[in-house]
């Protein structure tokens, strides 16, 4: 079987490619749309790619594709015609992006078999229960399956009192399965970590959105990325707004990002000039502003962003306080406790992709009580960033020190 594939501007486009090169007899395995990444999506357009088939002439039958390949196949990006691939090739290809499907798509009993695995070795490794009452026995193997599973969540950072609220009420269960307290652990941790919270379009223009934190936590690459999307995916009318005047290359990396979105950006010095900016840009879906990083310790700075918040009480509005994922806790709390004057924001966690342990998103959510909103995992505008997965945060902090992140890209 000679297996090829063709791209065209439309499906009738590229499917003509096929019959022409292939002959009538040629069989269509696979269509899909190629969309552009990134900001190439403004200078590209999408187009459609067909995975086409036809028996070889030496050849009286050839095997049906199967239903991974017809559903599954992925191709990089190249000409409009590569070279001829066998079968086997194509099945590989296709279990390949199988295995790339997100973890958090299976059920419960997938996405803990590891932990559950290793819990059992662990438990086998300390022996068996010897001269003891069955029920004695029993008690023993849930006291070790609950430590076991205490002790994972520790690992991940997850601070021992948190820890501590996540499992109580089940170390007094009497003969619980593995299952059964991976699956509640798993449930108490996703309903811990709540509903997310994003930015929405609203019907009274403009919305005013907020991004407040520390220095050095990715603010201005992090609106970048919402920007784009919103700019791409919603064709929303966005404008950005720059208090960061402190750093000398602030202004302008967050300019390059608009220029390329032909998105108009401002550049304020004093709280006062918001309220005029506002009015100027009173037809747009979003304003974005972009505030400088301040130190949790200076408390002047602080003043100054709450100047800044000031400005929009009048408009629709919403506060994303951006901290990174590899702060250590003891920062963190120090950092939220600094925006506590602050009533109603959400949490916006950076650079997961620099850290195993992601106990620390659990944490300040249960410290703080505020919903959290957006993960970013990389300098990629606008793909890296994506609305914060609490069933991939379960997983990671019951599976261990292999990122859900990882296993997602």
């Amino acid at each position: 079987m000679i297996i090829k594939k063709y791209q065209g501007p439309t499906e009738q486009d590229a499917v003509a490619k096929a019959k022409e090169d292939l002959g009538a007899d040629a069989v269509i395995m696979n269509v899909k749309t190629v969309k552009q990444k990134g900001l190439r999506r403004l200078f590209k357009k999408d187009y459609v790619e067909v995975t086409a088939a036809v028996d070889e002439p030496d050849k009286k039958e050839a095997r049906k594709p199967g239903k991974a390949s017809l559903q599954n196949l992925e191709t990089k990006v190249g000409h409009s015609q590569t070279e001829p691939e066998s079968s086997a090739a194509v099945a590989a290809e296709a279990g390949k992006q199988e295995a790339k499907e997100p973890a958090v798509a299976t059920a419960i009993q997938e996405r803990l078999e590891n932990l559950a695995q290793l819990l059992e070795r662990q438990m086998q490794e300390e022996g068996p229960e010897e001269d003891k009452e069955q029920e004695k026995a029993d008690q023993g193997r849930n006291s070790r399956m609950v430590k076991l599973v205490f002790e994972q969540l520790l690992n991940n950072e997850v601070t021992e009192e948190n820890a501590r609220e996540i499992m109580r009420e089940i170390d007094n269960k009497e003969n619980l399965q593995l299952d059964d307290l991976l699956a509640s652990i798993y449930q108490k941790i996703v309903l811990k970590l709540g509903q997310m919270k994003t930015v929405e379009l609203s019907e009274e223009k403009p919305k005013i959105v907020f991004f407040i934190g520390p220095t050095g936590v990715g603010k201005t690459t992090t609106i970048a990325k919402l920007a784009s999307k919103f700019k791409l995916e919603k064709k929303a009318k966005i404008a950005i707004i720059t208090a960061d005047t402190y750093r000398v290359a602030a202004v302008e990396q967050i300019r390059t990002y608009a220029n390329i979105l032909s998105t108009p950006i401002e550049v304020v010095y004093h709280a006062d000039e918001l309220k005029t900016l506002y009015e100027k840009y009173q037809s747009y879906d979003l304003i974005l502003v972009d505030t400088a990083g301040r130190s949790h310790k200076n408390e002047e700075q602080q003043e100054d962003v709450q100047r800044l918040l000031e400005t929009a009480l009048d408009y629709p509005h919403e506060i994303y306080l951006v901290v990174s994922a590899t702060t250590k806790y003891k920062d963190l709390v120090r950092i939220t406790q600094t925006y506590s004057d602050i009533s109603d924001y959400c949490l916006l966690f950076t650079k997961i992709d620099e850290t195993d342990a992601l106990g620390n998103i659990l944490n300040i959510r249960m410290l703080t009580q505020k919903p959290l909103s957006y993960t970013t995992f990389g300098q990629n505008v606008p793909e890296d960033i994506s609305v914060t997965d609490a069933q991939g945060i379960a997983k990671q902090l019951l599976g261990g020190n292999e990122s859900w992140i990882r296993q997602n890209n």
